[in-house]
């Protein structure tokens, strides 16, 4: 069984269970690094309009070397971009966002739609050019060398909420949107159109699913009220759903989403996404087996191994006992991909990376 047929049986597209748990991980720029050296693999990059998402659709060889069952793709910065960094260090990126490095991810220190208030000022800004040349080479590359052995996904991560509020500020975003200002529905409306153009040119490509990504929780609850999101934002994401769905009609919609979100969940299903990522652990509501219970009838599970605490700084038989329950748990009957939760920063040793591997693929093969 290739890794494209096992993600295809975890995800419950093809009949029958995967011969082992499935597994995806993505390595930050050191890591990622320190293994293309140490097993001689090309590390190649893909820079993405949102400087975080690079690290999701970067070193995709050297990631299904070390073990990687599938291949991320998206878009990347136009040929015409160029970084021109200020006397503070800081940017502006193809978004218009000024920029700057933080002690792991990137952050925004200046917002483009600042002080937007009108649909007029939303109609007044330029996303990026969904055709630069350049946005989609990478991506028709990969597909072309993976597309028979590996799945693989097309990232619009930083969809429509997390896209909106990088470019007008949370904190503005938010107590707009309970004021119904003006301008926020149309903000959210263009964030989706881009972000479907660029799906659209990801399917065009010839990828299996697209990946939207937007945080909708915090480490204790959700960050607008349910009601909110119904009514501002998942029409939007509905209709962005049913579009793909159009384009490619086994497309697999899946959504990336931080946070205790389980009070979203049923929406997020009639939305039409099939798998939830990253099932965070440690947040209300997200135990393995509550998800499963309540929720494995509408999702398959990619994620759920924590990356804060765990990873870093826990046990070796801490974390062999925490792959062990996640696959016991999410992993019956089919509908799971372990990954860690996110990103693996550069505070989880070498070594740590490589036993996680170990340990997934001894346990996700002897558990089925």
């Amino acid at each position: 069984m290739n890794s494209r047929e096992r993600v295809l049986k975890a995800f419950k597209r093809i009949d029958g269970e995967p011969d082992r748990i499935p597994l995806q991980f993505d390595l930050c720029r050191n890591l990622a690094d320190y293994f293309g050296k140490l097993l001689n693999v090309p590390v190649n990059y893909t820079d993405n309009p949102y400087e975080d998402v690079t690290y999701r659709i970067s070193a995709n060889e050297l990631r299904i070397a070390m073990g990687s069952d599938v291949v991320i793709t998206g878009a990347a910065v136009s040929d015409d971009y160029l970084i021109e960094k200020d006397a503070n260090g800081t940017w502006l990126n193809e978004y218009k966002m000024r920029m700057r490095q933080g002690d792991i991810y990137v952050e925004v220190v200046d917002y483009p739609l600042a002080h937007a208030e009108s649909k007029e000022d939303v109609d007044a800004y330029q996303f990026p050019d969904p055709d630069a040349p350049g946005r989609f080479r990478d991506a028709e590359a990969l597909v072309g060398k993976y597309k028979n052995d590996f799945l693989i996904f097309g990232d619009i991560e930083v969809t429509v909420f997390s896209l909106a509020h990088q470019l007008v500020g949370m904190e503005k975003l938010l107590m707009d949107m309970m004021m119904e200002t003006e301008y926020v529905i149309p903000l959210f409306e263009a964030c989706a159109d881009y972000q479907t153009k660029i799906g659209l040119r990801l399917i065009e490509k010839g990828v299996d699913a697209i990946w939207f990504g937007d945080d909708f929780g915090t480490q204790v609850s959700l960050i607008i009220p349910p009601e909110t999101f119904r009514e501002q934002l998942k029409p939007i994401y509905k209709r962005m759903v049913d579009r793909f769905k159009e384009a490619k009609p086994d497309i697999i919609p899946i959504l990336h989403c931080d946070g205790a979100v389980a009070d979203l969940l049923k929406d997020i299903r009639d939305i039409g996404f099939e798998v939830f990522n990253p099932v965070q652990p440690g947040v209300p509501g997200h135990l393995p087996q509550d998800m499963k219970d309540n929720f494995g009838d509408m999702f398959s599970f990619w994620g759920a191994i924590d990356q804060q605490d765990l990873l870093p700084r826990g046990s070796d038989e801490e974390l062999e006992q925490d792959i062990i329950e996640k696959i016991i748990i999410l992993g019956k009957g089919g509908g799971y991909m372990i990954a860690p939760a996110h990103i693996i920063q550069n505070d989880v040793s070498p070594e740590r990376v490589q036993l996680f591997i170990d340990l997934c693929k001894k346990h996700g093969k002897k558990l089925m």
